[in-house]
């Protein structure tokens, strides 16, 4: 399977594959790469590739970035270093560097398990409640580093739910929903000292 996929052991997950969200609801773009520093003076550059065989990134042709404005024609060599067709030297190189890599998501292949799935493929799924009362809409995936949320938009605003099995049991892409059952609001009583503060 040439992408990582997100498995039902959620909290272990990282973030492996993510959308351009509202750039163009049309065309949903998967996150496969980045661009890094660049690697000698004749335009190498470090590669980050977030596919299961770092090579394969380079094997599902011109990488574009967010807006999907430019292409980028990737060559993955060994030791974690990329070509870029164009790209000759150290100067052309640096200006690329953190550049996001993106391909349309109807050119990877679907799962090999129907378990699996990529995290952009949340995006649009209804979320209900355990006795399947309608919650509202996946309409992002974000992450801040303290693992994954899912962003649902619903009748009183957006709410975070953290993407956890306890949190998220139920992902049915096949069937557009997932069961959420929300952790209880923690509220924090104000300290000593920050009522006269506030």
């Amino acid at each position: 399977m040439p992408v990582k996929h997100a498995s039902d052991d959620r909290r272990a997950q990282p973030l492996l594959a993510a959308s351009t969200g509202d750039l163009n609801p049309m065309r949903k773009l998967v996150l496969l790469g980045e661009i890094g520093r660049p690697h000698g003076v004749r335009g190498l550059v470090r590669l980050h590739a977030f596919t299961e065989d770092p090579r394969a990134i380079a094997s599902y042709g011109p990488l574009t970035n967010a807006t999907g404005t430019k292409r980028f024609a990737i060559e993955a060599l060994p030791g974690g270093l990329g070509r870029i067709e164009g790209i000759a030297d150290r100067d052309a190189a640096a200006r690329l560097t953190g550049t996001k890599l993106y391909v349309e998501r109807d050119r990877l292949p679907p799962p090999a398990d129907p378990d699996d799935f990529l995290l952009c493929d949340l995006e649009g799924l209804s979320a209900v409640a355990e006795d399947g009362s309608a919650l509202g809409t996946v309409r992002r995936v974000e992450n801040h580093g303290a693992g994954d949320f899912l962003v649902i938009e619903g009748q009183g605003g957006e709410r975070l739910i953290p993407f956890t099995k306890a949190a998220v049991p139920v992902v049915d892409v096949a069937g557009g929903r997932v069961v959420i059952m929300p952790p209880p609001e923690v509220i924090v009583p104000p300290q000593p000292g920050e009522e006269e503060a506030a």
